[in-house]
């Protein structure tokens, strides 16, 4: 059963009573508590590395492992990364990440909708953190339940492309009131499609007034320089913050 999406099947006949779910309001907190205190010891051995850590939410098709590809294409040469990828089942985005050559590892979830600090605890056992600058963290595309799971990150970074629509913040408001970056992804398409551009970042404002909003496309590269521009400052403020 995933705390965030309610009964392990589909049932219509089945209705919950109040036992059924005081339980189950026990076993998300004592679930969450416990992802907390692994995310915590992640995050100690992270700032022990002076490693900047993100982790990239979404919905299915954003565009979150092409951003990755592109990233690392363009900045392998000037920061050191490593990658993390979740997946429920297949290797194809870490193959496609392990084809930048850059450091990779693929975390397959199965049936779980999320990453979790456990999983991402282990997975970082096959990275060489010490020679790495900066973690990427590559969640299951899934707009709900990763937005409870602290992995330990500095920040959480939301992907929206425009293929979507702009009231996506409105209806998942927990996962952008918990992100910190927001990527408007694939504004190459904005002419063919009626994405209202201004509507979806005055949405994500209204869940989150301080959320960061960068525009970006890598099929024309628009926007791109901003958002490596942020890296590259992320990564130089975490070092210098853990005296490396």
């Amino acid at each position: 059963m995933c705390i965030d999406c309610g009964c392990a099947g589909p049932d219509p006949h089945h209705h919950h009573d109040e036992p059924q779910l005081g339980k189950t309001v026990r076993i998300e907190e004592d679930l969450l508590a416990k992802n907390d205190r692994l995310a915590a010891g992640n995050r100690r051995l992270f700032d022990g590395h002076g490693l900047f850590v993100l982790n990239l939410v979404s919905s299915p098709g954003s565009g979150k492992t092409t951003i990755l590809e592109k990233t690392l294409g363009d900045l392998k040469k000037k920061l050191a990364f490593a990658v993390l990828e979740g997946d429920q089942q297949t290797s194809n985005d870490a193959d496609r990440i392990a084809a930048t050559g850059v450091p990779s590892h693929q975390i397959n979830t199965g049936a779980g909708c999320h990453l979790d600090a456990h999983m991402v605890g282990h997975g970082v056992e096959h990275l060489d953190l010490a020679g790495t600058d900066i973690l990427m963290i590559e969640n299951v595309g899934n707009l709900v339940c990763p937005a409870s799971f602290d992995l330990g990150e500095d920040f959480k970074v939301s992907v929206l492309s425009v293929t979507e629509g702009e009231d996506k913040p409105l209806k998942y408001p927990q996962m952008f009131r918990a992100s910190d970056v927001l990527l408007i992804n694939k504004i190459d398409l904005l002419p063919h499609l009626r994405f209202d551009l201004e509507k979806c970042k005055e949405y994500a404002r209204r869940i989150h007034p301080g959320i960061r909003i960068l525009e970006i496309s890598c099929y024309s590269g628009e926007g791109l320089e901003p958002w490596y521009q942020w890296l590259c400052e992320q990564v130089a403020r975490k070092k210098a913050a853990q005296g490396k």
